[in-house]
C-alpha cells in the first residue's frame, strides 16, 4: 500500500487535535490531570519511594522499587521530571552519577500518596 504524503500528516494532525484535546480537558478539569499522571503504573510507587527514602540516585531507585526495568524508570523519571514532580541534579561527573528528589510540588503529594498507600486494596 503506497500512502502519500498527505495522508502521513493527516495522521499526524489527527493525532496533534487528539492530543491538544486531552491537554485541554486535563487543563479544565485538574482531578483528570492528577488521575492521569498517578494513574501510571509506577510514577506513584517511585514517588512514594523519594518522599519514604529521600533523594536516590537512578540505581538506588530501581534496587528499592523491584520489578521496574531501566527503561521504563528512565521514562517515568522524565515524565515526572517534566511535570515539576522531581527534579534530577548531577552528583558526580566521574564516574557520572544524578540523584532524584522531590520538588515542592511532588512534596505537595504526600497527602495524596500516604492515603493511596493506606487505603491499597
Amino acid at each position: 500500500m503506497n500512502r502519500s504524503f498527505g495522508d502521513y500528516n493527516s495522521i499526524r494532525d489527527r493525532a496533534a487535535a487528539e492530543a491538544a484535546a486531552r491537554e485541554s480537558f486535563e487543563t479544565a478539569n485538574p482531578l483528570t490531570a492528577v488521575a492521569t499522571l498517578l494513574g501510571r503504573k509506577w510514577h506513584l510507587v517511585i514517588l512514594d519511594e523519594l518522599l519514604e527514602g529521600g533523594p536516590q540516585g537512578f540505581s538506588a531507585l530501581q534496587r528499592q522499587i523491584g520489578g521496574i526495568s531501566s527503561k521504563v524508570l528512565s521514562e517515568s523519571l522524565s515524565d515526572l521530571e517534566e511535570k515539576e514532580l522531581i527534579s534530577r541534579a548531577v552528583v558526580c561527573e566521574k564516574p557520572f552519577r544524578v540523584e532524584y528528589s522531590l520538588t515542592e510540588r511532588g512534596e505537595a503529594l504526600q497527602p495524596v500518596i500516604e492515603a493511596a498507600r493506606e487505603s491499597s486494596v
